[in-house]
Formats: C-alpha cells, structure tokens, sequence
C-alpha cells in the first residue's frame, strides 16, 4: 500500500483539480483515463487509494464493485459532480468506502486522505511501531475496520499473542474521527482487581487508605476518544459487571465517588482466547462478551500471513540496522527461505526479536540463516503452537513426584522456554495469567 492515488476516468476540470488537491495535500496522484490500464496498473501495485470518477466512465457502480472485489483491502473511493441520494446509497452498496461530491473541501478531502491512505500510524501515538502488511486477508481487515470507524461500535479483537493487537486497536483509533483524541490503552492482566477498578473508574479522595486526592481513571482521561482493555478476559467477573455497566449507561463511578460521571468513550478490547467459549465455560460474563462483540476482528497468526513475514522482516531489518548503527546488510538467500520455512510460534513479536537478535551477531555481507538461529523444522504451516515445548522435548520427574509438585516442575519449564514470558507461559498452559500469578506467588511464599 503506497502513498498514491489512483483516479481512473476522463480528465475534466474537476478530476484535475482533484488530483491538484491530493498533491498537495503531500500525496502522489495519476489519473487513467483507460480501465484497461487502469486495472493493469493495479496489478502491478496497490497504491494507497482509487477513486473512481462516475461520469468519466462507463458503468461506474459496476467498476466500483468489480475493484473492490479483485483488490481486496483497495479502499475505493466514487467521485461525481452531480450526486444524488439513490446513487449514493448504491455506490456505498457496492463496496464504495466514501461517496464524493465534486469539487470537494479541503478539509473534507484530508479527512478522507489521512483515514484511507496512510497505513501506518504516528510515531507518537505508536511509538514508532508500524502497521505493515501486504496480506489480502489483512488489508481487508482494515478496509473493514475503516468503513465502521466512524461509528462508536465497540470492537473487539481476538489474537494470538505477538499478532499486533495493540497496533490494530490504535489503527481504529486513527481512522476514526476521534483520532485527535486520547487514546488511552491499558493491561487488565498486569494489575490485581482492587488497583485495577481504581485505575479505569478513578477514585475519590478518601476513596481508600492512601487516597489523598481526586483521581481520574483511564476511562475519563480517555473521555471523547478511545480506551483500549488489552487482555480484557483476565479481568475478574466483579469487574466485569461494572464494566458492563460503564458501557450500557454511559456513565462511570469512581470508587468512593458521590455521582457518576458521563462519558463519550469507544471501546476497544482485545483477548489471546477464543471468548465466546471462554464465557461459556462461565469464566467471562456472556452479557458483556456480547456487548464487546459488536464489531469483532479475528487477527490472523503470522504464519497464515506468509506474504508478512518477508515483508515485515526487512521493515525491522531497516530499522534495527539504523539503531544499531549497523551497516545495511541485506538477507542472503538461505536466510529468507529460513524465514519463510519458520512457524513462527510467537508470531510479529518473535520475528522482531530475531530480526534484532541477528543483527547483533551477522559478521559477513550479509545475513544468513545461521545469523537467524531459527528452528525450521520445530512444527508445519498452520500449528497452532500450543503444546508447551517442542515436539520430542520431555521433562524428566522422579517417582513420587506430587502433582503439585509437577505442577510447579510445568509452570517454571514453561515460563523457562519463553524467556519468562507470563503471558506467554499463560496462553501455553491454558490458565489465565491471573492463575499463573497467584501460583508463582504460592510457590515464592512456600519458599520463604
């Protein structure tokens, strides 16, 4: 996805100044009078965003939904100079993202510019991490995510860990019109119940010992933009029902509060579980699982995205040889078929580890798959990598072994093989990570 427009129509006076209009506004602009070529061009690469100009070719709608349908992910915009309701609704029918009324304001065509052209999110709000993907499954993802964020439907996204829930939670953020707004994320695994109510509703002064002033909870600083609840199914079922309530009511009461206070927030939330299931087995409350579910995203692991992982790895490869300051070695060809041939367990995360991991060690021209240290061969496309180790790595216990002891023996191996990842080790073993907490802080006091 590049930073071009594509206008496909007749050259008249208004698509000239259309496309005047999007170069300066910082973009690059063609117009293809052709179909032909036009689509031809499309095959050869995917720019940013096509426009189609309904008077200036033949059976416009029909192109617009052919488009949509070949280049998967393409957002497409209809452009006219004599708009009408009925041709509206029919344009946005079949698969058009935005209807235009020629000439267009300049603010009205930045907002769309900056909603469907750029990818990739402000190195503030993102902390420098981008969301790159060439994907069909995934750029359709976000051409889903773009057509409904400008709504306050709550979203929530279900992953494996490592996929870049984060990155797409804050990409709802920016195409949304609340995208000069607070986005305000937070961990509802990293904080036991009683700190994490204070931290999302706020507190009152005197709320609790050691409440010496008012505070503001994420919900209210995230007031007019959006909170993200990363992990939301770690969060306990008391917590869950004033959630639930924030939601429904609009409202928030902080802990000690006399009045609640109203809000205008969208949610995002985000889980590594299969939810609907989770709250079926009675761990989540189904009503709010139902609530969040408005719009839900399921992101696809890493090794279903295997056009990403080339792609993905030469972005890293780019940015860790600048913070390394390493010279630009590009990957040899044993290393890109490593990469290809990886089942890639941890998914993005992983592969950014390595990327940075091999940098640090690759001594010739270029990398290699030595440079990677990567197992090829640990499990086939598609393995869904839950077992908690490889497959033929055995733990070895003595008769009369406990099960709390092997229990303990499990957890410590497990967390031992993910680098004491416990989000990680969580997902593996098939606890929660308030699960794994409470017994690592069992074993930690049976120490003492």
């Amino acid at each position: 996805m590049g930073n071009e427009v594509i206008i496909i129509g007749r050259v008249t006076p208004e698509i000239t100044a259309l496309s005047t209009q999007i170069r300066r506004a910082g973009m690059e602009s063609t117009i293809i009078a052709d179909v032909k070529k036009a689509k031809k061009r499309l095959n050869d690469s995917i720019p940013g965003l096509a426009v189609v100009a309904v008077e200036g070719v033949a059976d416009p709608l029909e192109l617009v939904r052919e488009m949509t349908f070949l280049f998967r992910g393409l957002p497409v915009l209809a452009a006219t100079t004599k708009g009408s309701v009925n041709e509206a609704r029919e344009a946005i029918q079949v698969g058009a993202a935005e209807y235009l009324l020629l000439p267009v304001e300049k603010e009205v065509l930045s907002a769309h510019l900056k909603r469907y052209v750029n990818q990739y999110f402000d190195p503030e709000l993102g902390r420098g991490r981008h969301l790159i993907t060439g994907d069909s499954m995934m750029l359709r993802l976000l051409t889903q995510i773009r057509r409904v964020a400008g709504s306050k439907a709550t979203v929530l996204i279900e992953g494996e860990s490592g996929t870049g829930k984060e990155l797409v939670a804050r990409y709802v953020h920016q195409v949304s019109d609340r995208s000069d707004r607070p986005f305000v994320a937070i961990n509802c695994a990293a904080l036991p119940e009683n700190l994490l109510e204070s931290e999302l509703f706020g507190h009152a002064k005197g709320a609790f010992t050691g409440a010496m002033a008012d505070r503001k909870g994420k919900f209210q600083q995230a007031n007019s933009g959006t909170i993200f609840l990363d992990e939301i199914s770690e969060m306990t079922l008391n917590l869950q029902a004033k959630l639930l309530r924030v939601l429904q009511e609009g409202e928030v009461d902080p802990v000690g509060g006399k009045s609640p206070i109203s809000l205008d927030v969208r949610v995002v939330a985000s889980t590594n579980r299969d939810l609907k299931t989770y709250a079926q087995e009675g761990n989540f409350r189904e009503d709010l699982y139902y609530r969040l579910n408005v719009f839900p995203v399921q992101l696809p692991p890493l090794r279903k995205r295997p056009t990403d992982v080339v792609l993905l790895a030469e972005h890293f490869r780019k940015r860790f040889v600048q913070e390394l300051g390493r010279n630009d070695i590009p990957f040899d060809d044993s290393a890109l078929q490593a990469l290809k041939s990886c089942a890639w367990r941890g998914n993005v995360r992983e592969l950014e580890n390595v990327i940075q991991r091999c940098l640090l060690v690759a001594e010739g021209g270029a990398i290699t798959a030595d440079d990677l240290m990567i197992d090829t061969s640990s499990a086939p496309a598609g393995d869904n990598g839950s077992s908690a180790a490889d497959a033929g790595d055995t733990i070895s216990m003595p008769v009369g072994t406990t099960v709390k002891e092997m229990e303990e023996i499990l957890i410590r191996h497990t967390l031992d093989e993910v680098d004491g990842n416990r989000t990680r080790a969580a997902e593996i073993l098939g606890i929660s990570i308030r699960t794994l907490r409470n017994k690592l802080n069992e074993y930690a006091a049976r120490v003492s």
